[in-house]
């Protein structure tokens, strides 16, 4: 089947991951079904794209997570059978999906993965990420606001597709809104 995912690797890969916060498995498993959204109209390799967005996170914590997990995916692959050229093209994804890696993605299915993994970091999820990110590091207000500016606000910029441009066009006009709202607050409390 074309986006068959072998059960067991499924299994293995969500036991490794804490089911919640900003990189748990939640986090895998909406990037997943952002790949599949995307591949209606791209039409991508899913037997490359899905595994690829399985594990693209599989290394988080290294320093360069997508590098780390690129060559942490190769040899939880072989063990479930994939082909060398497979192995290589999902493990290329992996290493050039990463916002920080500043590798840019060759393959249509490394552009739709980095795109997905973006877009989960932008709208209502970016901004609920954002929020559980800053408690779990501690992060005063001040800092929360900054990284929309820094960063999220800057994604749009940076994808390949025109599906995850259009979807990150309305998630990016919900964040500024939000922050308007949010800078309304504020401003009434001080």
């Amino acid at each position: 089947m074309r986006d068959e995912i072998p059960p067991g690797l499924r299994a293995e890969i969500e036991k490794t991951f804490p089911p919640y916060g900003t990189h748990g498995y939640e986090h895998t498993a909406r990037v997943l079904e952002t790949c599949r959204h995307i591949d209606k109209i791209e039409k991508a390799d899913l037997s490359i794209l899905l595994p690829a967005a399985l594990l693209h996170d599989i290394a988080r914590g290294d320093d360069d997570h997508a590098q780390a997990g690129a060559d942490k995916a190769r040899s939880i692959l072989t063990r479930y059978g994939y082909d060398e050229e497979k192995i290589e093209a999902i493990s290329q994804a992996i290493s050039t999906h990463s916002f920080s890696g500043r590798k840019p993605p060759k393959t249509l299915e490394a552009k739709i993965l980095s795109d997905a993994d973006k877009l989960d970091a932008l709208g209502a999820i970016g901004i609920y990420r954002t929020a559980v990110y800053s408690g779990e590091h501690a992060r005063p207000i001040e800092d929360f606001v900054k990284h929309f500016d820094e960063k999220l606000l800057r994604l749009g910029g940076l994808l390949f597709t025109d599906e995850a441009k259009r979807m990150a066009a309305e998630r990016t006009g919900y964040m500024k809104r939000f922050l308007e709202r949010l800078d309304e607050e504020l401003r009434q409390d001080a």
